[in-house]
C-alpha cells in the first residue's frame, strides 16, 4: 500500500528520542510518530512503550511539503474499537459536587483547629500580656 494520507501501514521502529519514534514503512521510507500520538493515555517516557525493532500499525496522517512523514499510531487502533454510541461510562465515585462540599467542609474544620490553637497560644481572646 502507498504511503497517502488516512493509509494504515504496519512499519518497524528503527529509532526513540525523547520526543518520538521513527518507523520503517514498508515502502522503505521513515516516518515520525510523535509521543502525543502514540497511545491514548499519557506517555512520559516514550520506552515504556515502544521498543526498538518492534513491529507497530501507524496511520499516515500527513505529509509535509518537504516529504516528512507524521504517523500516528493511536488513530489507527480508532478504528479496531467498538464504538460505543457516544455514550459516556456510568459514573462511579462521588460526583463534583460531593467533592466540592467535602472539601469546604474539611477546609473548614481545618481553620477552626488552627483558630483555636493560635487562640490558645496567646492566652485565650480575652489575655492580656503584661
Amino acid at each position: 500500500m502507498a504511503t497517502e494520507v488516512g493509509n494504515k501501514l504496519n512499519g518497524t521502529v528503527t529509532g526513540i528520542t525523547r520526543f518520538g519514534a521513527f518507523v520503517k514503512l514498508p515502502d522503505g521510507k521513515t516516518g515520525l510518530v510523535h509521543i502525543s500520538e502514540v497511545d491514548d493515555r499519557y506517555v512520559e517516557d516514550i520506552k515504556d512503550v515502544l521498543k526498538v525493532g518492534e513491529a507497530v500499525t501507524v496511520k499516515v496522517i500527513n505529509i509535509a511539503d518537504d516529504g516528512k512523514i507524521g504517523l500516528s499510531i493511536r488513530k489507527a487502533k480508532e478504528g479496531d474499537r467498538p464504538r460505543g454510541g457516544g455514550k459516556r461510562p456510568p459514573r462511579r465515585g462521588p460526583s463534583f459536587e460531593d467533592k466540592l462540599n467535602r472539601f469546604l467542609k474539611d477546609s473548614e474544620e481545618n481553620l477552626a483547629t488552627i483558630r483555636r490553637q493560635t487562640e490558645s497560644k496567646r492566652g485565650g481572646r480575652g489575655a492580656r500580656r503584661g
